[in-house]
């Protein structure tokens, strides 16, 4: 649009995309929001369990399964440990001459062991089937609540906020939650169960032996919270180098043409460094003391292990325990130490969790438009539009339109004039309602646009703008996204009636043909001329028209022109121009100068006042340039 009047867009740190070049990790302890601490982790787990709620059956159901998956996986070695004892007294009765080893009963011990293991990782399959469901439902969901509360955000909320932070909620932040969901959950169940019942099979053997093994504990716990604690702070500046890397370089790819035409490499590759090298030192050290987790925290098993095999020994000699239930002791000091490493990490992960699911709550928290009127008006399809002493800020503390007062009548042709920065396209904003006014009103048809459904308000008008947006699918599609039932054959009249009809046959699959993401394979005038066959097609009561022939040559300009003056006729219009010339014809002309309107008449009689209209006419062609017709 021509001019926006409006704040420029957050240029703070707030992360961008985590999906870009420098943010393509996607496990939960890959993601951007590595070590963020979430403000208010209890609100925010309290807000996420009630989103699990509506799936507490299959959690439970989900939570059974892993739990017994568990168990059976537990109780294997116990028993089999039985197999060892009974192989080891054979052998020396076999020494000794005065027995032999039992292979049945070492064998149904064996097939035993193999159906329990067999069960566990059925269980196993089952909990997580059914945790993957849960997750993916909770991630659906999320994306639904976050896609419908950003059709009931009002605009002034994109205006200050960074978009690369709202696409990160959007994504990165929801992937993190359900993956957490997925993996770290499940894990936490699994973790829990097995602490537990190694605990109880330990002490079941020997519980000297147990106090031995867990004397490892605390210096575990030790261990992992001086490193969390050193960890935190380098992922958190990770996080934030992370933002400005991805930030730069989304800014660098969108303005990438402009960049090198302007020969800003070097300055853009130094930008870059900038955040770069700082993100590579603060993801050196946080990688470096997170991956010091695992190593360090087998070390201090070992040392358990170790004390473990040497009081076993003792024992054993003294007749006190059994060569398989060492074995099994054993067996149960390795897999002691990996649930509790599990847990030191998710609970890491978990404060990850929080804080994107903070971020994701924060959002959907956030300010909605002022709800639409119980009792709301009809629209009378007059056209009749009044201004009544508007005033309005995108900041409330910075008024930009002053008292702006016009009255309009059905089937007029209105052109709002004025220097860049005047208020024009504000204008038209307040009136499809995007905006509501700080004070007064506007008035269509008699009633108030607050009073309006904003999707009633909205239908009433067609809008050409000056900023074209198409959308990756076919031509056919893109001029049909109004009104997207109706025939082939209004397609084709509405084309016609832009001129463009004749351009799309010349295209390798005319109508069919797919315009690409950036709609980078039709030039600029191609997809003006489109977004004006789309307005055609809409039929509207009421006309706006920003620009709309700002990016086309002369010639088309004039069949446009005249196409336009087709389409405008019966219907209320509202004409926003830079180029003069084209409104000459306008019913009522509205010249405005920072938020006011300082003069209004037709072109003649704005003219023959020679005042701010006149000299902005006039000045359109000074230097040696045409005279202005009058």
């Amino acid at each position: 649009m021509s001019e926006h009047n409006r704040p420029a867009q957050s240029s703070s740190s707030a992360p961008r995309r985590q999906g870009g070049p420098f943010g393509g990790s996607h496990g939960p302890m890959g993601m951007m929001r590595q070590g963020e601490k979430a403000r208010d982790f209890k609100g925010t787990l309290a807000r996420l369990l009630q989103y699990l709620g509506t799936y507490r059956w299959l959690i439970l159901i989900m939570l059974l399964f892993a739990a017994a998956s568990t168990v059976f996986s537990i109780v294997g070695p116990k028993i089999l440990g039985k197999a060892t004892t009974r192989l080891f007294e054979g052998m020396l009765g076999m020494i000794a001459g005065s027995g032999s080893i039992d292979f049945e009963y070492i064998g149904q011990i064996l097939l035993l062991t193999g159906g329990l293991y067999l069960v566990s990782t059925i269980f196993s399959y089952i909990q997580g089937w059914i945790m993957t469901d849960i997750s993916m439902k909770v991630t659906y969901r999320f994306r639904k609540d976050l896609s419908e509360k950003i059709n009931r955000m009002p605009l002034k909320y994109f205006d200050g906020t960074n978009h690369g932070e709202i696409l990160s909620r959007l994504t990165n932040d929801v992937d993190t939650v359900s993956q957490t969901l997925n993996q770290s959950l499940t894990q936490i169940i699994t973790s829990v169960t097995t602490v537990v019942g190694i605990l109880v099979m330990m002490f079941s053997i020997n519980w000297l032996m147990t106090l031995a093994a867990l004397g490892i504990i605390p210096i575990s716990l030790a261990f992992v919270r001086v490193v969390v604690k050193r960890s935190q702070v380098y992922f958190k500046q990770q996080q934030d180098y992370l933002g400005h890397v991805n930030g730069h370089v989304e800014e660098m790819f969108g303005g990438h043409i402009v960049m090198k035409a302007f020969n800003g490499e070097a300055r853009s590759i130094a930008k870059f460094d900038e955040s770069n090298d700082p993100l590579y030192e603060a993801a050196w050290k946080s990688q470096f003391l997170s991956g010091l987790m695992m190593p360090v925290m087998t070390f201090i098993g070992n040392l358990g292990y170790v004390a473990v095999s040497l009081l076993g020994g003792y024992l054993a000699i003294r007749n006190a325990i059994t060569v398989g239930d060492i074995q099994a002791f054993i067996q149960y000091v390795r897999s002691f130490t990996h649930p509790i490493a599990q847990l030191a990490n998710i609970s890491n992960i978990l404060q990850q969790t929080a804080a994107a699911a903070e971020r994701v709550f924060e959002f959907l928290a956030e300010g909605e438009e002022i709800a639409e009127t119980p009792d709301p008006s009809t629209p009378d399809g007059e056209g009749r539009v009044e201004f009544k002493d508007v005033r309005f800020g995108y900041d409330p503390e910075k008024i930009v339109i002053n008292n702006f007062s016009a009255k309009i009548k059905p089937g007029q042709r209105i052109a709002i004039v004025g220097p860049t920065g005047a208020g024009k396209t504000t204008m038209v904003k307040l009136l499809m309602r995007f905006y509501d006014v700080n004070q007064g009103a506007i008035l269509v048809d008699g009633h108030d646009v607050r009073t309006f459904r904003r999707a009633d308000l909205r239908c009433m008008f067609g809008m050409v703008l000056q900023d074209t947006w198409l959308f990756n699918g076919t031509i056919m599609e893109n001029i049909r996204y109004g009104r997207p039932g109706v025939s082939d054959e209004e397609v084709y009249a509405a084309a016609k009636a832009a001129h463009v009809d004749h351009f799309i046959h010349t295209l390798p699959e005319g109508y069919n043909m797919v315009l690409n993401e950036e709609t980078s394979n039709i030039s600029q005038g191609q997809k003006q001329l489109l977004t004006i066959a789309r307005a055609f097609l809409i039929d509207p009561e009421m006309l706006i028209l920003d620009e709309a022939t700002s990016s086309v040559d002369t010639r088309t300009e004039i069949l446009i022109q005249r196409a336009m003056d087709r389409l405008m006729k019966g219907r209320t219009s509202f004409i926003i121009a830079h180029r003069l010339s084209t409104i000459r014809d306008a019913d009522l002309i509205l010249v405005m100068d920072k938020g006011d309107i300082v003069e209004q008449g037709s072109h003649k009689e704005l003219l023959a006042r020679k005042g701010f209209y006149a000299e902005l006419y006039n000045s359109q062609f000074e230097n040696g340039r045409a005279s202005p017709a009058q």
